[in-house]
């Protein structure tokens, strides 16, 4: 491998909130080393962005808020970095992957054009199951997982109504979708997209880690705005379903490091053809 480590740059866009979502993280990205590096930027926050020039890998995560409103300052400076992300792929051999988590994820949809960002009737939060759809069967984002396969869902607002005339123009497919809800009216919301070979995003928190959402389910204030939000039943469901290795043990386990995997032999193929 010609620079020996992949660099990893991971966009902060919690806004200084304290949050477990980083710790996951870095917790996967932490299992591939000594091959990869990593470096965290506060977006939000700080409005600091990296040297495009000087990462290979980006994982821009979730956070609070609306996703339709920024400051004028950091969204539109995050916004230009993803399309110089894009420019750079159109124009070298050696690409950048991304990988937009929830809030990133909305951010990504909605600037891409490829469908629309609404607030939910009600929060979604907890295990929810998400659907692989045709495309997502074959993607290799999902290998390794059942269909349909579990994650930690936590969200106001949702990605609805695709424009597919745009997602045929840019190349993009919708991979999976959350639940049926036959009780409700309500649209399917997306739940994962491949943008392009090196562009991905979820809607879900594929890096959170069951042990770390209990310890918060068992903390006092959290548990009783749970109970109030899902009722006592859901509650205890939900921690049966943390506890359960096939749900989001095995997401947890899966899907960061299907991506990294992905980025990394990508790279280094690449890297290794042009040095000869």
């Amino acid at each position: 491998m010609l620079n020996k480590i992949i660099k990893i740059a991971i966009l902060d866009m919690y806004n200084g909130e304290p949050n477990q979502g980083m710790r996951c993280i870095i917790d996967v990205v932490n299992r591939f080393s000594p091959v990869v590096s990593f470096e965290i930027f506060d977006v939000r926050g700080k409005c600091k962005l990296p040297d495009i020039s000087k990462f290979d890998i980006y994982i821009s995560t979730g956070g609070p808020g609306n996703p339709l409103i920024g400051d004028g300052n950091w969204d539109t400076n995050y916004y230009e970095f993803i399309d110089s992300l894009a420019k750079w792929n159109n124009q070298n051999a050696i690409k950048k992957h991304v990988l937009f988590i929830c809030h990133s994820f909305q951010m990504a949809c909605l600037h891409f054009g490829l469908a629309t960002v609404t607030k939910r009737n009600d929060t979604s939060f907890g295990v929810m199951t998400i659907h692989k759809t045709k495309e997502g069967i074959t993607d290799p984002l999902f290998e390794g997982l059942a269909d349909p396969f579990y994650a930690i869902d936590s969200r106001d607002y949702q990605v609805v109504q695709p424009k597919l005339s745009v997602f045929a123009k840019k190349g993009a497919k919708i991979i999976s979708l959350e639940k049926i809800r036959d009780h409700v009216q309500y649209e399917r919301a997306i739940m994962a997209v491949r943008f392009t070979d090196y562009f991905v995003g979820t809607q879900f928190h594929p890096e959170a880690d069951p042990i770390s959402f209990v310890a918060h389910m068992r903390n006092k204030d959290a548990k009783e705005k749970i109970k109030n939000m899902k009722g006592k039943k859901k509650f205890r469901n939900m921690l049966e379903d943390l506890m359960d290795d096939d749900k989001i043990y095995r997401t947890n386990e899966t899907l960061i490091p299907n991506f990294l995997r992905i980025a990394i032999n990508d790279l280094m193929k690449t890297k290794k053809m042009l040095s000869n």
